[in-house]
């Protein structure tokens, strides 16, 4: 039988997160209009938010078949979550390399970051472990809660997980 642990298992305070979110909300006209998916983040984002952990999001929007469009961007996910949370959040508008990897180290305790689009990279669809172990430097441990996008074998649902070892979890 697999154990599946939840992120109230894990100790999170002074860590980096990495946390699977599914952000694939509807958009009309570039504004969000069903916030439903971000919302439903909001109680397990608090918790880890409380435990003082910090906390790198990353989602896919749409289906940019790996290649920046601007049409797919995370950036109107960025001021609603903000709004909800009711604070700053800070953004990168890449998922990986050095722009990611100090954005990341600049988190605080309780502070959140949210990555660009994980579909404009090949590497994200492909499942490729390169692409995995890039995300992999972003974060100490590892929490999924795009359950909506469980069953796609790609990089950050599969690959990432398997990098991370028994440091990862099910989010709430």
């Amino acid at each position: 039988m697999v154990e599946i642990r939840t992120v109230d298992q894990l100790d999170r305070r002074n860590r980096r997160v990495f946390y699977r979110v599914d952000y694939n909300v509807p958009l009309e006209e570039g504004r969000i209009s069903d916030a439903t998916r971000i919302e439903e983040t909001l109680p397990t984002l608090l918790m880890m938010r409380e435990r003082d952990a910090a906390i790198v999001i990353a989602s896919h929007l749409g289906r940019p078949k790996g290649a920046r469009n601007l049409k797919y961007s995370l950036r109107p996910v960025l001021s609603r979550l903000s709004e909800l949370l009711r604070t700053d959040i800070a953004w990168c508008d890449d998922a990986i390399g050095e722009k990611a990897r100090a954005a990341t180290r600049s988190l605080g305790p309780g502070q959140v970051l949210l990555l660009e689009n994980l579909r404009f990279y090949p590497g994200e669809e492909e499942n490729d472990v390169a692409f995995a172990s890039q995300l992999a430097e972003l974060a100490d441990s590892y929490v999924n809660d795009a359950f909506g996008a469980c069953h796609r074998a790609h990089a950050s649902i599969d690959a990432l997980p398997r990098l991370m070892g028994r440091d990862r979890t099910a989010g709430g």
